[in-house]
């Protein structure tokens, strides 16, 4: 009988950095402050901030990259796999063919790139896709197609992504929170004064670009931002 990739894939009892393929949706259930890499701003450069990042206790990493070659993207991102190792989500932005020739645990993608059914026929299903959505209705496609979460962008204004558009405000994260069961992941012009709200209105994690990889200690910005968003979890259960 032939079996196809994607099932080959669901056979294999390991992914996902040697993990169960059943951990996937319990992986990013454990998820907090989010790391999304930019060489153009770090001060200390992408692998010293990722190293920073996992130090500090964050579980998700993404890679992203616009402008080095594919072969220094690829070397750059197996260094990444391997400073994330078991501690963390590794996942690359947009460019599939870099995550998979690292293993990554997963993508990034966005609206305008590559659908997201093609995308899991190329990772199989125990990888990790998320999209980048910026309303309700985004959110729910999202969901059908199969993302496994959605990064919700932009909550505030923000000067790092030029195009993003005006901030939609943390009160909208509650009504697509009510719409989805997959994890948000919230992004755009958060920082330590407003990511209070953030995680109140139903984020599940939080990206801090600008406010974490432009400061001169990324790993306390960072240990100071999974405080908050845990304390503010903690006292929504209460």
């Amino acid at each position: 009988m032939e079996i196809s990739l994607m099932n080959q894939d669901n056979l294999n009892p390991k992914n996902l950095n040697g993990k169960s393929p059943n951990r996937k949706s319990s992986l990013l259930k454990e998820i907090d402050f989010y790391l999304v890499t930019d060489s153009e701003l770090s001060k200390k450069g992408t692998l010293s901030d990722v190293k920073e990042a996992v130090e500090a206790g964050c579980k998700i990493v993404q890679y992203r990259e616009k402008n080095r070659s594919t072969r220094e993207m690829i070397s750059e991102a197996a260094e990444t796999k391997r400073i994330c190792s078991d501690k963390a989500i590794f996942l690359v932005n947009d460019r599939i063919d870099v995550a998979l020739a690292v293993g990554a645990d997963g993508v990034h993608i966005g609206q305008d790139d590559m659908p997201i059914g093609t995308a899991r026929k190329l990772l199989g299903e125990n990888k990790i896709i998320g999209l980048t959505v910026h309303n309700i209705d985004e959110a729910i496609e999202a969901e059908k197609r199969g993302a496994d979460y959605v990064g919700l962008s932009p909550i505030f204004d923000t000067a790092t992504k030029k195009d993003a558009g005006d901030g939609i405000g943390p009160e909208k994260i509650q009504e697509i929170k009510n719409a989805i069961r997959i994890p948000i992941v919230a992004i755009g012009g958060i920082n330590n004064e407003n990511c209070e709200s953030v995680v109140q209105n139903g984020a599940d994690s939080l990206v801090a670009i600008s406010a974490v990889i432009c400061s001169e200690d990324v790993k306390s910005e960072i240990k100071s931002f999974i405080d908050i968003i845990r304390r503010t979890k903690l006292k929504k259960q209460a």
